[in-house]
């Protein structure tokens, strides 16, 4: 491999890195929020299973 080619492959990894670096950050506040706030608890299993209350519509865009 020439240099240019290593300093390609060291930027390319250091995205990846900045990537999950970003991920990470995600959902460790996510989980601080899940832990500390309820309504924040609802909204994620509302979302995710398509709940609802029993007085109101639920519209599902894909």
């Amino acid at each position: 491999m020439q240099g240019f080619e290593y300093n390609d492959k060291i930027d390319e990894l250091k995205a990846k890195i900045q990537e999950n670096t970003d991920t990470l950050n995600y959902y460790n506040n996510m989980l601080q929020q899940l832990n500390h706030n309820p309504e924040a608890m609802e909204k994620v299993v509302r979302e995710h299973y398509h709940m609802q209350h029993a007085n109101e519509d639920v519209y599902v865009f894909e």
